[in-house]
């Protein structure tokens, strides 16, 4: 975080301050901010946010004694640590997150780019780090930091130096979006795609469009939009705003787009053209629909004058998506597995299936571990039911369905008479492992797919090791 007084901090926030013996306002901190205790280091500031769980004030005192500097707080704590005490800690939080990011713009040249979407906003965020490093000092969020708590934190991470901040900005209900932007008002809003992700929180695709707006709706005339072209739900939302709208996808009629894509099992790759322009590009990161999140990124570095051809080398040095993301796990024994159960939606289980299904070379064998998708209320057995039959036209030579929550996808597969592949349903990961461990061979492609809470991931770890 940038330097502020004790006294500059209380007013950010419209807090009291409440000073530690042999302590001033005019005290000044400037380390990290933290509503873990856990991550305090000395000199942070920890933030007492309230939880599902728990009540972060009552770990005040673990944060004092890792070297907190500060605590925000609403009320006063008998701990021996300077307070500032607020109504509400979480508004305190978004409060500083936009006076610090205020205070940087006045002073520096930040230029802010939020990103949404169903899915692809981890994946593009990684992509658009690694391309802007090459400009300037960058900062984007770790792992998933999108909500309410983790975009302001990552917010705070900036300081008078950096000129590029990517915001990720997820939601699961109506005004969540909103409320970030008004935070920081993206100078450029990306919308990846709108799909069934977290439907059942949103109440329906029209819902989740209409959430998925907001990072656009409020935009000046000076800011930028990037809008996917082939989606005709973020396509819409070009009439929704004031700002210059900029169109990625393999549309013709797209600004930065992709043709000749290939997907093999060490890598994606694409004809970029832009204009007179065309680039061949070679992503290290497995799947079709990957091309998107990239075109999305390039699409970013064009308005923020990044070299294009620095920005593709960049983007050719991601190794992988994300950490349990399309990761890929290459056994010494030849056999490759991608891990991809960090989370899945309908799109993104589509995607991961039809990019397993597109990398396999004769002689060599598709097997698809599957899991449960979350969050998709009324549309879950539908959608399940859907991505058994796909796994069938997919003709994936082995299904392994895990849990209860998953069933139909076996289910729908058992349906499809025209399959001469092999599915089977497990109630647990560690069952699934028993199934799949000796029955694997050299040349096998294995995906494991679901929802984070299923918890395959770790399955896919498992499978990716070789057994002694």
């Amino acid at each position: 975080m940038i330097s502020l007084t004790l006294a500059e901090l209380a007013a950010a926030v419209g807090g009291t301050l409440r000073l530690a013996p042999g302590s001033h306002d005019f005290d000044e901190v400037s380390g990290t901010v933290h509503a873990d205790s856990r991550l305090v280091t000395p000199g942070s500031t920890f933030i007492a946010l309230p939880g599902e769980v728990s009540d972060g004030h009552l770990f005040a005192q673990a944060a004092i004694d890792n070297g907190a500097a500060v605590l925000l707080v609403d009320h006063e704590l008998e701990l021996a640590a300077s307070q500032v005490v607020v109504e509400d800690t979480l508004t305190a939080l978004a409060d500083l997150a936009r006076f610090v990011v205020a205070t940087v713009r006045a002073r520096g040249a930040l230029k802010v780019i939020g990103i949404t979407g169903s899915n692809g906003k981890t994946t593009t965020k990684n992509m658009l780090r690694a391309v802007l490093e090459t400009a300037g000092a960058t900062i984007a969020p770790p792992g998933s930091f999108n909500n309410h708590v983790g975009a302001p934190l990552s917010m705070l991470s900036i300081d008078l130096d950096t000129r590029f901040l990517v915001v990720e900005m997820g939601a699961s209900g109506i005004g969540e979006i909103a409320r970030t932007v008004g935070i920081v008002m993206p100078d450029i809003s990306v919308v990846l795609k709108v799909g069934l992700a977290h439907a059942g929180e949103f109440g329906g695709i029209e819902q989740t469009q209409r959430a998925k707006s907001e990072i656009v709706t409020q935009l000046p005339a000076s800011a930028v939009a990037i809008l996917n072209r082939d989606d005709e739900r973020v396509a819409a939302m070009a009439s929704l705003t004031k700002a210059r709208t900029v169109w990625f996808g393999l549309d013709a009629s797209a600004d930065v787009r992709a043709d000749d894509l290939r997907a093999t099992a060490s890598g994606t790759a694409f004809t970029l053209i832009e204009g007179d322009l065309h680039r061949p590009v070679l992503l290290r990161i497995l799947g079709e629909h990957h091309v998107m999140n990239a075109l999305a990124t390039l699409a970013v570095a064009r308005e923020l004058g990044v070299d294009l051809d620095t920005a593709i080398t960049a983007l050719e040095s991601v190794p992988r998506a994300e950490r349990w993301r399309m990761e890929v796990l290459t056994r010494s024994d030849g056999i490759l597995v991608i891990n991809d159960a960090y989370n899945a939606s309908p799109d993104s289980m589509s995607a991961a299936l039809k990019t397993l299904a597109q990398i396999i070379e004769p002689g060599q064998r598709s097997i698809a571990i599957l899991g449960e998708m979350t969050e998709l209320g009324e549309f879950s057995d539908g959608e399940h039911d859907r991505i058994g039959r796909l796994v069938v036209r997919l003709n994936i030579q082995k299904l392994i369905v895990v849990g209860h929550g998953a069933r139909h996808i076996h289910n729908a597969a058992g349906l499809e008479g025209s399959w001469d592949g092999e599915s089977m349903l497990v109630a647990t990961a560690d069952e699934a492992y028993d199934r799949i461990r000796d029955d694997l061979r050299a040349g096998d492609i294995v995906l494991v797919k679901s929802s984070k809470s299923a918890n395959l991931r770790f399955l896919g770890d498992r499978i990716g090791e070789v057994p002694e």
